[in-house]
């Protein structure tokens, strides 16, 4: 098997972004079933690496960066198909080179909490304001 990386929105298809969401189990943490808000996520995003098995979409790295000083890694999806592979250490190690000189940070989904160590990430402290919550 030989995956192919590729850096770039060019070619990515809405519905196959959602089919490795779900694959991989990251669409239950994700709005898949809005397309609207998942077509707005995929365009905003500045940064995105993606894994190719031919012609199949199999992995996506979506990030937000300033190329200078921070990239959030915020979505990092491999199909279970594929994981344990290297695929999604690759994405990452991609993502964080098309990055620059920025500090990749991330939030682990509760499943993936484990791996990040496991490749090399450290955890620092962190904040969070979702949707639903106000500044007092």
């Amino acid at each position: 098997m030989t995956i192919d990386y590729r850096a770039g929105k060019d070619g990515l298809e809405l519905d196959d972004v959602i089919e490795v969401f779900r694959a991989s189990t990251l669409g239950v943490r994700r709005p898949v079933d809005d397309r609207e808000r998942m077509q707005a996520m995929l365009e905003h995003a500045n940064l995105v690496v993606t894994a190719w098995d031919g012609q199949r979409l199999v992995g996506i790295a979506r990030s937000l960066s300033d190329f200078a000083f921070c990239t959030y890694l915020s979505d990092l999806a491999v199909h279970l198909d594929y994981q344990r592979r290297g695929i999604g250490k690759e994405l990452m190690r991609r993502t964080q080179a098309a990055g620059g000189r920025a500090t990749l940070f991330l939030f682990a989904a509760p499943a993936a909490v484990d791996y990040y160590p496991h490749v090399g990430l450290s955890s620092g402290s962190g904040w969070l304001l979702t949707e639903n919550q106000r500044i007092h």
